[in-house]
């Protein structure tokens, strides 16, 4: 495109500029002003509960986040609502930003990293280990073989831990580990490949299919988010099973007075409500229960203002849901096969837990829930994909339904029993609306209810 440059002519212009020299200037329209100001303190919190939101779903963050700059931006303010409303400490730095978000039920086994047990677990801790000896730099080779020197502590060995790398299955172990290191920042990968490394076990050419990394060490010293070092413990002190070791690791200091224990009591309940699916009256102790009746309306208000979520006040409980799905990482509804079949079953169960209060109705089992799956095959399957569609199918898909649901704390499992629990009353389906319009009769599909 060719642009022409204008003529311009000289004097009409300079007699423009007097006259403007003359002119009285207009001031603008105080409204102007007014709506700028609200549009700016509009994004300031906007931006404010952008950057809240994404340290809850990453409290482990560096610069690659999209939202670091926010956080870095917002750091006094975050840090004092955080300090203030869940007694959390945040770190922002540089490098990193750490905030020692702690659940309030320690042995919740619904979180945790995704694939992950004990074992899993053990040499994540190992491989923390090795890093923060290691030089700026380590392969994946070299942190196999310091990693195989502490997995040989009598003290593992004597509870039955043993890794070798002998075998394809333990070289897949250590590359899920780093892959979780990578995920959390840890490491970053220079060069290579963890695929190759798994891939050729055994075969006499592990120089040749290697990965390179840098270790990342303000994010390392982050990952642990305890009170106390495990290291700090006195052998004589030092805590038998695991509920004592992890309380013992998150312990906190609580001063002996009444407005002491009246904070800490907030803090518990506002990390429940910002952490967890839904808290339920009946699951509190009697002492935080009264509180929670009494605080849970200006609680909750001020938490679902800050991190933009929707309050869902029950009198079985309460409960603060994001709508857009994004501050969960469990999504429901969702899409894919799996979550569609968790929605039925969620409806499925929804319908017979009306009657909740009747102690007699027996519990549900995962043969039934999966014998339902197959009849709901027969009506949604050209809706799921081809694997989903074949005969015993319905088992698995069961049992990812009742693993979502368990961890929305929608349902109760204990051994074979499985019970809905109040909030999963919001998935109930109404019944159909027929309405009439003219000489039509028009019947309405049946509705999730969101009351």
């Amino acid at each position: 495109m060719n642009f022409v440059a204008p003529t311009i002519d000289l004097e009409a212009r300079s007699q423009s500029a007097i006259s403007a020299a003359h002119a009285i200037p207009s001031k603008p329209p105080r409204s102007d002003s007014h709506n700028i100001g609200l549009q700016q303190t509009q994004h300031f919190q906007e931006e404010f509960s952008g950057a809240l939101r994404a340290l809850l779903m990453t409290p482990l963050m560096t610069p690659a986040h999209p939202e670091f700059a926010s956080v870095r931006r917002h750091a006094d303010g975050l840090r004092e609502w955080f300090a203030r409303e869940t007694g959390w400490i945040l770190h922002i730095e540089r490098d990193c930003a750490r905030l020692y978000k702690r659940p309030a039920d320690l042995i919740d086994h619904t979180r945790g990293l995704p694939d992950y047990d004990c074992r899993r677990y053990v040499l994540f801790c190992l491989a923390c280990a090795v890093l923060e000896r290691a030089d700026p730099q380590i392969t994946l080779r070299v942190l196999g073989e310091r990693l195989l020197l502490l997995a040989a502590e009598p003290t593992l060995a004597s509870r039955g831990f043993t890794f070798t790398l002998q075998v394809h299955h333990e070289r897949r172990e250590l590359v899920a580990v780093c892959r979780s290191l990578l995920d959390l920042g840890a490491l970053s990968r220079v060069a290579g490949d963890e695929e190759a490394y798994a891939r050729n076990a055994g075969t006499g050419a592990d120089h040749l299919h290697d990965a390179l990394y840098d270790v990342q060490r303000r994010v390392l010293a982050g990952v642990l988010a305890a009170v106390r070092g495990p290291s700090t413990w006195l052998a004589e002190e030092t805590p038998v099973g695991l509920e004592q070791r992890l309380r013992a690791l998150v312990a906190e200091h609580v001063p002996d007075s009444e407005e002491g224990r009246r904070t800490a009591i907030r803090h518990d309940l506002s990390r429940r409500l910002l952490d967890d699916p839904v808290v339920y009256i009946d699951a509190l102790d009697a002492s935080v229960r009264s509180y929670f009746v009494n605080q849970r309306g200006p609680m909750a208000a001020r938490l679902a203002e800050a991190a933009g979520l929707a309050v869902e006040q029950r009198a079985e409980g309460l409960a603060l849901a994001d709508e857009s799905g994004t501050l969960t990482d469990v999504s429901m509804p969702a899409e894919g096969t799996e979550a569609h079949v968790t929605l039925l079953v969620a409806e499925f169960l929804a319908d017979r837990g009306e009657n909740r209060q009747d102690v007699a109705r027996p519990p549900m089992t995962q043969t039934e829930i999966a014998g339902f799956v197959s009849r709901a095959r027969e009506r949604y399957g050209s809706y799921w994909r081809k694997s989903a569609r074949e005969p015993g199918a319905e088992h698995e898909l069961a049992r990812i339904a009742v693993q979502r649901l368990w961890k929305l704390q929608l349902i109760s499992v204990s051994g074979e029993d499985i019970r809905p629990l109040p909030a999963l009353a919001r998935f109930a389906v109404e019944p159909a609306e027929i309405v009439e319009i003219g000489s039509v009769r028009a019947t309405a599909s049946p509705s999730l209810n969101a009351t």
